[in-house]
């Protein structure tokens, strides 16, 4: 395989003459052990490079040398966006975005509306990072992809360490008034984010991608269960941990924002909504208020991903017009903490 470079970026969108990208279940390797008949299974994640402060790894934390590629239809990639932006580090790594509907050809880069033209490496498809990367390279293409300037290939796919290196290892550039993964915090967060990403962040996909009767009843169950825990948690604690936002709290609003308009109905996710829970709701719309997720969240975007790219689905590709939600309504929570801009964790202080 060869790279692609255009100008202009990738031609448009063609189903006719590309086909479906199509789903991503893994297609050579042998499903993990105990998988049952009809289960979803996410594919693997294989680039697993860490960037650290010290560069112990070989990839040293500088301001300029990484650049994310993102969708902003992804919530993995889509949790990426928003820590950039809750700690200040978007003079510190750059980010374009790829086009959110995706032919056979994947992810592409195109003009449009926020989504970019590659302006790093000029590809017209994602692919080709990954061809640069591993050559012959015949894997799944995701999202975010974190890519290293310096050496010229991708340090990482895998989108939870992106996130926590982001979160530990910037802080020579990182705005003070967020820990988003605090030492202390730190079991707590890991054993709330692994319930979450099992049962609800992943819960809907295994949901909405099962294909018999049980599989898809065992996996929207235990999602409904976590979510009325969640509900639960969140009458007493205005965040997940408390009053200050963490990684906890990126990790489950990615699938809160998705979940009335896409996951309800596309993914079969349909026993309540989100707007059904007095806490999750208000939570949700808390957390929407605060400029780094409101303004990486685009709506549109992730309407037309979700509903056109997944012909088995919605083959129509029809996007529905709702549903109307009031995001902007006051979330009424701020009797269970103070804002976490005027709360800075222990040890830190605000500039």
């Amino acid at each position: 395989m060869t790279t692609t470079k255009q100008a202009g970026g990738a031609s448009p969108v063609d189903f006719t003459a590309f086909g479906d990208y199509g789903d991503f279940r893994p297609k050579k390797a042998a499903p993990p052990v105990g998988t049952k008949t009809g289960e979803f299974v996410r594919a693997a994640y294989p680039f697993q490079g860490r960037i650290t402060a010290d560069g112990s790894s070989g990839y040293k934390a500088e301001a300029g040398r990484y650049h994310l590629y993102i969708s902003w239809a992804c919530p993995w990639a889509h949790r990426s966006a928003i820590v950039r932006e809750l700690l200040g580090l978007d003079d510190v790594v750059s980010l374009s975005a790829v086009d959110p509907v995706r032919d056979g050809r994947g992810w592409a880069f195109r003009a449009g509306d926020a989504f970019d033209l590659d302006p790093v490496n000029g590809f017209s498809l994602l692919r080709d990072a990954y061809e640069v990367t591993e050559p012959g390279y015949a894997g799944h293409i995701s999202v975010p992809v974190l890519w290293d300037r310096q050496t010229r290939r991708i340090v990482s796919n895998n989108f939870p360490d992106i996130t926590l290196d982001l979160d530990t290892q910037f802080g020579a550039w990182a705005n003070p008034a967020y820990d988003l993964y605090p030492e202390h915090l730190r079991p707590e967060i890991d054993d709330l984010n692994e319930l979450v990403y099992a049962t609800v962040n992943n819960g809907v996909y295994r949901s909405g991608f099962a294909t018999t009767q049980e599989s898809y009843h065992e996996a929207v169950t235990r999602l409904f269960e976590t979510l009325d825990l969640l509900e639960d948690r969140l009458a007493g604690h205005r965040f997940l941990l408390g009053d200050a936002i963490t990684e906890a709290d990126v990790r489950l609003w990615v699938t809160l924002a998705r979940f009335d308009a896409v996951y309800y109905s596309h993914f079969k996710c349909n026993l309540r909504r989100i707007t059904d829970y007095p806490n999750l709701w208000g939570y949700a719309r808390d957390l929407y208020a605060q400029p780094a997720f409101r303004d990486t969240t685009k709506f549109d975007q992730i309407k037309r991903h979700y509903y056109t790219t997944h012909p088995n689905l919605n083959p129509t590709r029809i996007v529905p017009d709702g549903p109307v939600l009031d995001w902007t309504a006051p979330a009424g929570r701020e009797h269970l903490g103070a804002p976490p801009t005027q709360v800075p964790p222990a040890g830190r202080t605000v500039t």
